[in-house]
């Protein structure tokens, strides 16, 4: 970030903090609205991150990996002085295999002593499908104290709460913003995967209030769509590639689950609660109709309002801008920089 837009937001975030009246903050779509803005400035001013050197040039198999990889290597966050680093980022590619992932976490262990001073637990690494449960001690340590940031949806069994970061799907800064004098014209908008045919699909189609489709025609067909749909229906597990957009145009994420959601994007920073509805799945159509036909017209404008605020933090811009995904995804390992210092084993 530049001197200049440091300063621009320095500015924003004084007058941000002594202007707005209490309950202002209190409908912030932050956990902590007073903390985050000076934490944020704490960040950018003393986090360090050492990068690894590959053995090799390699490349990402998905867009928002690669994007990831590429800001941080050029981003003020890196360090080449280890001793000063806050944590050390590891990078393999997305295909990997398990017994080379190994290998090389053997390698840092074995060569460098910033692993053995906390078998890994100040170290992250990004892993679109994740990494599962192995025997191997390396991979061990790696999955269970390292951070790991995965793309969201979270594979089953591949994502550790409170420790792992969900990697949201890429949203460009070229993308338009929602129409400030929107008019809904349906409840709910769900583009479903053609992949795995969704039950809850099966049921809504023919209902007026829904728009059904696998595929819109264009991208100024699914601009349309989120712009005059009330709420955006995400069957988790599915397809959620998308959410971020969802929350551009003003469309208020419906997610459908069995479970509670733990891998949600930014669960650090963001209220979930006041930016999305969740319906259990097992009520199929009728109680997702029921819930979001429950929203009062002024908790649904809050709703809306929030996520619009928030979808900045989905967005990735060629130079990282203040709060954009790139910054938000730093902020959450930040937040994680305070590590566990274990006994070292030998």
């Amino acid at each position: 970030m530049s001197i200049t837009s440091f300063l621009l937001f320095t500015l924003f975030v004084s007058l941000t903090l002594h202007s707005k009246p209490l309950h202002s903050l209190v409908s912030s779509p932050y956990l902590s609205p007073t903390i985050i803005y000076p934490d944020y400035q704490n960040m950018l001013s003393k986090f360090k991150v050492f990068v690894y050197e590959p053995n090799k040039p390699f490349t990402f198999n998905s867009p928002a990996e690669s994007l990831f990889y590429t800001s941080l290597r050029t981003s003020p966050f890196v360090t080449q002085k280890a001793d000063e680093a806050h944590l050390f980022f590891v990078p393999f590619p997305s295909d990997l295999s398990t017994r080379s992932i190994a290998r090389l976490v053997r390698g840092l262990r074995t060569e460098l002593p910033y692993w053995n001073r906390t078998l890994g637990a100040d170290h992250f690494y990004v892993s679109c499908a994740g990494i599962g449960y192995e025997s191997d001690r390396n991979l061990v340590e790696l999955k269970k104290n390292s951070v790991q940031i995965s793309c969201f949806a979270a594979t089953a069994g591949k994502f550790i709460p409170h420790k792992d970061i969900s990697l949201p799907p890429v949203v460009f800064s070229d993308a338009p913003h929602a129409p400030s004098n929107k008019t809904t014209t349906f409840l709910g908008y769900f583009r479903h995967s053609g992949v795995k045919e969704s039950t809850l699909a099966k049921e809504l189609i023919g209902d007026p209030h829904f728009v059904i489709e696998t595929e819109p025609s264009d991208h100024m067909t699914f601009v349309e769509r989120l712009s005059r749909s009330k709420f955006c229906l995400f069957d988790y597990g599915i397809d959620v590639s998308w959410i971020g957009e969802a929350l551009r145009f003003g469309c208020v994420p419906a997610v459908i689950a069995d479970l509670p959601i733990h891998d949600l994007p930014f669960m650090d920073v963001l209220r979930w609660q006041e930016i999305a509805v969740f319906v259990g799945s097992g009520g199929g159509a009728g109680e997702a109709k029921r819930v979001m036909g429950g929203v009062s017209r002024d908790r649904y404008k809050r709703m809306r309002e929030l996520g619009v605020t928030s979808s900045q933090h989905f967005v990735w811009n060629p130079s990282p801008q203040p709060f954009d995904c790139f910054n938000t995804l730093m902020y959450q390992l930040w937040l994680r920089r305070h590590t566990i210092r274990y006994v070292r084993r030998e």
